[in-house]
């Protein structure tokens, strides 16, 4: 990727995402910000405990690393044709212009990919044509049945505590571009790749959408339970306090469950047995476990579920995640423009070799 040139014309999260991921893999990547707003509008989503005079926040940070940043305006010009310019010898572009802005630019991906045949374009839009509410994450959630389905019985819905919809539709975006770039290897052709962030959330229902389009099931807030597997997603609080989330998936997980909790009988009781029974009988099952849990130390406890190949853990939070050595080494770092030290995790999961 060395010498992969991106131009990034996006803001906020989904697009930034994307050109960070081209950056993460050694790609130049410049982006481009409205110096007319003083940039991306990520830049003045502080946390109260952050500096109101720094030209970052972190949330800009979480996505902007390793880039090039330009300040341009383009309605100017001169900035337009030097952006145009650096286009013409890009690789890849990432946008997500709204409504006719792209094309009165002369940014829309025809106008670009005539300029430059081998470009390959990816942009984001947030709703079907027609539609011109601006996306943010949590009406996408809203309108893809996710805000329906999260949160507590008999309680109001609860969003993903990230900004999910612009992730899983960044991700879709990368898929996207890498086959872009691997057809044009073959074809010497770029190509326009769009992607929707109401698609992409639609996409991700997986077992939730076939719930309802086999079984005619309307997933409804259950919190952490599985609507199809038990006892998964219960929590259990231990002697020392600490919480354990278990994700038991089948029948022989729940008979190790009950051996390593000192229940054995419970594998048996007919209430139990199977996954469909204990789907049944959810409530009694949780009340037959709680007291067990209730007289273990979660550190020793949670050991003997792992050596028991019982699927469990410990719930964190992010500054107990960030003690994990696989987190640390997740972590990227560089100097920002006041002279302090950035620190976000790295998007990319995956290792070559």
């Amino acid at each position: 990727m060395k010498d992969l040139k991106v131009v990034e014309l996006a803001s906020v999260l989904a697009g930034p995402s994307v050109g960070m991921f081209f950056a993460e893999l050694g790609a130049g990547v410049i982006k481009i910000e409205n110096k007319t707003t003083g940039g991306d509008v990520t830049r003045q989503w502080k946390l109260p405990s952050e500096n109101p005079n720094a030209p970052y926040s972190a949330y800009w940070c979480s996505v902007n690393w390793g880039k090039k940043i330009l300040q341009k305006d383009l309605n100017d010009d001169v900035d337009r044709r030097e952006v145009l310019e650096l286009i013409r010898q890009a690789d890849v572009v990432i946008s997500n212009f709204r409504g006719a802005a792209a094309t009165r630019l002369g940014m829309d991906a025809a106008s670009l990919r005539k300029m430059n045949p081998r470009l390959v374009v990816g942009s984001i839009t947030g709703f079907p044509e027609g539609d011109k509410r601006p996306a943010y994450d949590v009406v996408l959630q809203a309108e893809a049945g996710f805000l329906y389905m999260n949160g507590e019985p008999g309680r109001q819905p609860v969003k993903m505590p990230v900004a999910l919809i612009d992730l899983l539709a960044a991700h879709q975006l990368k898929e996207g571009i890498l086959l872009a770039l691997l057809e044009r290897e073959r074809s010497g052709q770029g190509a326009s790749i769009t992607v929707s962030l109401l698609e992409a959330a639609i996409a991700s229902l997986a077992n939730q959408a076939t719930n309802w389009l086999m079984a005619g099931h309307i997933p409804t807030r259950m919190g952490n339970l599985h609507p199809n597997i038990a006892p998964y997603g219960e929590i259990f609080h231990c002697a020392d306090d600490c919480e354990l989330v278990l994700a038991v998936g089948n029948d022989k997980q729940f008979a190790q469950l009950c051996q390593v909790i000192g229940l054995p009988h419970l594998a048996t009781d007919e209430r139990f047995a199977t996954n469909q029974a204990r789907l049944h009988h959810r409530q009694a099952l949780m009340a037959a476990l709680t007291p067990a849990f209730r007289q273990c130390h979660s550190h020793h406890l949670l050991d003997r579920l792992v050596e028991a190949g019982v699927p469990a853990a410990r719930i964190r939070n992010m500054q107990q995640v960030f003690e994990l050595p696989v987190a640390q080494n997740m972590i990227l770092e560089d100097e920002l423009p006041d002279g302090k030290v950035g620190r976000r995790v790295r998007t990319v999961a995956f290792s070559e070799g």
